[in-house]
């Protein structure tokens, strides 16, 4: 199958045996990569899955996308929250495409987002819920600026994996470890584990998620 020019570009990963209906997961790279980053897992995942991964929108100097600019001080990193409102409607209409444009099923559509990506792919879900079944959210955590739960939207049925190397120096475990108390507090499904690396996925995190998304597709 070719890949469709869509808002976003991406690559694909086509499930081994055909289907109309396949389960979709769309990959969300963190901050100075690109849409082959995190396409690497693709060979790994289940093989009835149709794989998307997305390149963020926006150019890096000298080389790189992100999906918004992040501004140091001194003393701190100051994410551009309007640029992450912006992407985060960015991703949620690439969705909406992904489901038009593919042979895929809209009620199993996964996010897996690493770094950045992870921080879009919480916005996603929690603003709109209704596109999202699964989440696998990699070296991230809530910024709850460009997000808010809401009591008119359904959650329930949300799946989260969470996951954070406890060494990690870019996002300090600190800010991962918010999450799991953030999900106990509005009941929803998730698992948060930590592995002893720094900012990336080690290979007994990438197979725990695995395991965990082939229980739910």
């Amino acid at each position: 199958m070719d890949t469709k020019k869509l808002s976003l570009t991406h690559l694909i990963r086509t499930p081994k045996i055909a289907t109309e209906n396949a389960p979709v997961i769309i990959l969300l790279h963190g901050y100075g990569s690109n849409e082959e980053d995190l396409f690497s897992f693709a060979a790994e995942l289940p093989e009835h899955l149709f794989v998307v991964s997305a390149r963020a929108p926006r150019d890096l100097q000298p080389y790189g996308y992100s999906w918004y600019d992040i501004h140091y001080t001194a003393t701190e990193k100051i994410s551009d929250d309007e640029q992450a409102i912006e992407s985060r409607d960015i991703v949620a209409n690439f969705i909406d495409e992904v489901v038009e444009n593919y042979p895929v099923n809209a009620e199993n559509v996964t996010l897996l987002g690493f770094s950045q990506g992870t921080i879009l792919s919480y916005a996603v879900a929690f603003t709109h819920p209704e596109k999202i079944k699964n989440v696998i959210a990699l070296s991230g955590y809530l910024n709850h600026g460009i997000f808010d739960v809401s009591d008119d939207k359904k959650y329930d049925h949300l799946n989260f994996y969470c996951s954070h190397g406890s060494q990690d120096q870019v996002i300090p475990v600190a800010a991962a470890r918010e999450i799991a108390p953030f999900m106990k507090e509005h009941n929803l499904n998730h698992v948060y584990e930590e592995y002893p690396v720094g900012h990336g996925v080690a290979p007994q995190n990438f197979y725990s998620f695995k395991t965990w998304l082939e229980e739910l597709i």
